[in-house]
């Protein structure tokens, strides 16, 4: 069996992915995007944490997270996340006491730097283009992508000519 090691930083900065189960495309109804909006509010409520970027795909997410000061539990605040979803749209599933909404585990990423900082924001908001589900960043209606821009970290035509270079090499799915 993989033996799984996670890296807990206190106030750490962590890049996540966090799949659907089976690549379902749960997601692609607002009303579940709205649910798993609401999950965030709810769970920032009793467990703080901000959000530098995310984007929710039909079947994925990408986002950044960055945790209060002495406090490293990012996975206690997706399984709240996740529990919070699954109860109000998963159906009962295959898996024993399971709903068959998300995938089990969460792939993370300790964010090092600035510039490892920036190529994954690049990459979130980037990745509805790089999916062909728009032709650029700010069609994508599930994205912290507008928001960046008008904090001034793009110009609102980012992403339209091609993948950005910073990103070339990522693949993170």
């Amino acid at each position: 069996m993989t033996e799984y090691r996670r890296l807990f930083i206190p106030g750490g900065r962590y890049f996540f992915t966090v799949v659907t189960y089976q690549r379902r495309s749960i997601f692609n109804e607002p009303q579940h995007v709205n649910l798993l909006r609401e999950a965030f509010k709810h769970i920032m409520e009793s467990r703080p944490f901000t959000i530098d970027a995310i984007v929710i795909l039909p079947d994925h997410l990408h986002c950044i997270w960055q945790l209060p000061d002495n406090d490293d539990d990012f996975s206690g605040r997706w399984r709240e996340i996740k529990k919070y979803v699954s109860k109000r749209i998963g159906a009962e599933g295959k898996r024993p006491r399971e709903k068959d909404v998300w995938q089990r585990r969460f792939w993370e990423h300790a964010i090092r730097d600035e510039d490892d900082w920036r190529r994954h924001v690049d990459y979130i908001h980037y990745n509805p283009v790089k999916h062909s589900l728009v032709t650029s960043p700010a069609q994508w209606p599930y994205s912290s992508f507008r928001k960046a821009v008008a904090a001034g970290w793009y110009d609102s035509n980012w992403g339209c000519n091609g993948q950005p270079a910073t990103i070339k090499d990522m693949d993170i799915e």
